[in-house]
């Protein structure tokens, strides 16, 4: 049994491609992660998404480049979770629903999003963000945020977390202010 479990594990797909049959350079995504809406997700290039995610991307989803989301995370371009509740068992009877969210999401550049988040329609994150775990996060959120909570706010700005790890480390600071100006 063990040898069995041992083959089924969770992977990283390489060369991943785009709907379209086109492979997006060093862009990697777990086996045991489900996208569903392909045509609708644009994922640039060096894009990390690791295992157990869920992406809805039936009404647009942009991953910029660089940027990586952990485990456990969904990214949802449509949500029903306060349609359900105001129409009851009315709900699969009404087609156009009111309070229905649907909208796009768009992950800037170089931003991380932690594991166990939700991110919702509607949600812009700028470049260079990060997305603390178990945040829930839905709206607009500039360049460099950190973001946490639920719901989530800004609570910080990456530029202030990585000026230390550059003046360690003056070499990289040409490496960052190519994406980051």
């Amino acid at each position: 049994m063990f040898h069995l479990l041992k083959n089924v594990r969770p992977v990283m797909i390489g060369n991943y491609k785009d709907p379209k049959g086109n492979k997006i350079s060093e862009t990697r995504v777990g086996s045991s992660s489900t996208i569903i809406g392909d045509k609708g997700l644009v994922l640039s290039e060096n894009v990390f998404i690791g295992q157990y995610n869920f992406i809805e991307a039936t009404n647009g989803i942009t991953i910029g480049t660089g940027c990586q989301i952990t485990n456990f995370v969904s990214v949802l371009s449509h949500s029903s979770h306060k349609a359900i509740r105001l129409y009851g068992h009315q709900y699969t009877a009404i087609a156009k629903k009111k309070h229905y969210g649907i909208g796009s999401v768009e992950i800037g550049n170089f931003t991380f999003i932690g594991p166990h988040s939700v991110i919702m329609p509607n949600t812009t994150i700028g470049k260079g963000s990060l997305v603390a775990a178990y945040s829930y996060v839905q709206g607009v959120f500039p360049d460099y945020s950190i973001i946490g909570g639920n719901p989530a706010k800004v609570v910080g700005d990456t530029r202030d977390m990585d000026k230390e790890a550059l003046t360690i480390n003056p070499e990289l600071q040409r490496y960052y202010d190519e994406w980051a100006k």
